[in-house]
């Protein structure tokens, strides 16, 4: 499936001669010549007038380099990355953190890549993300967690995107299709031909075949803590018809007016379904003293907001520590300023008010944005969704949904 580049040809037929997994990954891109900077896009690389100028052992780093950008899909997971985050996107960031994994994973594999480059353990040292060594930071960073925490911060973003400019970074991957919309082959098929190709790679005992076992990128999340969120809330804020006995059923009218008509016996009653006689309701309790991030904030508060406006729920914030210090009704303007919002913060956790509150809105949900540091009191007659930035001990009731994992 292997694409034409009378620029490459070359360094594509050295590949396989110094790492077989990779040759095989090569074979399912497509190679072509252009006259700007060598690009992937998709599963197309299209090679520069610049990449004549390296030596052979470069050109072979970089096409191995854009071949793993089209074997991990990185366009398009940060076309979905992109999704998630809206106006905020950096696709710099994104870059950095997908080149970073690249060349730390290509230099360990013995290839030469072009310099200066970008690493991933100087770019944790420069952002502040502790790492041991390259292969303890392969293990524990994939391209969207690691992009998704160069985001939290906009101050650290900035500063990262001088130092990358510092150290001959610019942006070598186009956005794609977020969740395998796009043309080309699939994540599936990707997964596939990864898996072969390491397998090839392991038993030459060459190449990046030696190293498919710690390389946290291979497997990336792929349901955004956002996705599980929406069903979550979907599913409890839907409003769901009940049985009543002061209406009658279609069937039984149906079956009544027949015996009316034949002479026949009257049959037995039957309660028909009735709409709730009241408004689903989401009450978003908000700790002030937990974890959460601002980013997490803006990321949950966009998908609650979204699932309130879709089913028509009354939305109602509560900012509480030790009791709930500021209660609002989420209209449109609400959401914006929660997004936005200044809270104090600090101080202890109780959740007494919080549910207390809560229970007299009768909320069809509540979802706790917390990091659970504190005890719980009795069940309440409602459903509760913890939403907390890290992993925790299960509570004795509600449901946990870790929203932290793509956090610094």
């Amino acid at each position: 499936m292997t694409g034409h580049s009378a620029r490459a040809a070359r360094a594509i037929a050295h590949l396989g001669e110094v790492d077989p997994a990779l040759a095989v990954l090569a074979l399912w891109c497509r190679h072509r010549d252009g006259t700007g900077p060598t690009m992937t896009a998709g599963d197309v690389i299209t090679y520069g007038p610049g990449f004549d100028r390296l030596g052979l052992p470069e050109q072979v780093g970089l096409v191995a380099h854009h071949v793993l950008h089209v074997a991990l899909r990185h366009s398009d997971r940060q076309a979905g990355l992109a999704e998630r985050l809206g106006a905020a996107f950096d696709p710099a960031l994104f870059g950095l953190a997908a080149d970073g994994i690249i060349n730390d994973t290509l230099i360990l594999a013995g290839h030469a890549i072009p310099r200066p480059a970008v690493t991933l353990t100087a770019l944790l040292a420069e952002a502040g993300l502790a790492a041991q060594s390259a292969i303890a930071a392969l293990e524990d960073w994939d391209a969207d967690r690691l992009a998704m925490a160069l985001h939290s911060d906009p101050k650290r973003a900035e500063r990262l995107r001088d130092w990358g400019a510092s150290r001959g970074f610019s942006v070598d991957l186009a956005v794609g299709e977020p969740r395998d919309k796009g043309k080309g082959q699939s994540v599936s098929d990707w997964r596939n031909q990864i898996l072969r190709a390491m397998e090839a790679g392991r038993k030459a005992g060459a190449g990046i075949g030696r190293l498919g076992a710690i390389l946290a990128d291979l497997a990336p999340d792929t349901v955004p803590w956002e996705l599980h969120l929406r069903g979550l809330l979907a599913q409890a804020l839907t409003e769901r018809p009940r049985q009543s006995w002061r209406r009658p059923s279609g069937s039984w009218l149906a079956r009544m007016a027949e015996a009316e008509r034949a002479g026949g016996p009257v049959p037995v009653y039957e309660p028909g379904r009735a709409r709730l006689d009241h408004r689903a309701r989401i009450v978003i309790g908000l700790d002030t003293s937990s974890s959460i991030s601002p980013q997490t904030l803006r990321l949950f508060t966009a998908e609650a907001e979204a699932i309130a406006r879709r089913t028509g729920a009354e939305a109602h914030l509560m900012a509480f520590d030790e009791t709930v210090f500021a209660q609002e009704r989420l209209d449109p303007n609400g959401w914006h300023a929660l997004r936005e919002t200044g809270l104090r913060s600090g101080g202890g956790t109780c959740f007494d008010d919080l549910f207390e509150k809560a229970g007299r809105i009768r909320p069809s949900i509540t979802v706790v944005l917390t990091d659970l540091d504190a005890p719980l009191p009795p069940a309440p007659g409602f459903p509760v969704l913890w939403a907390v930035p890290n992993t925790v001990a299960a509570p004795a009731w509600g449901r946990v949904l870790r929203i932290g994992g793509l956090q610094a």
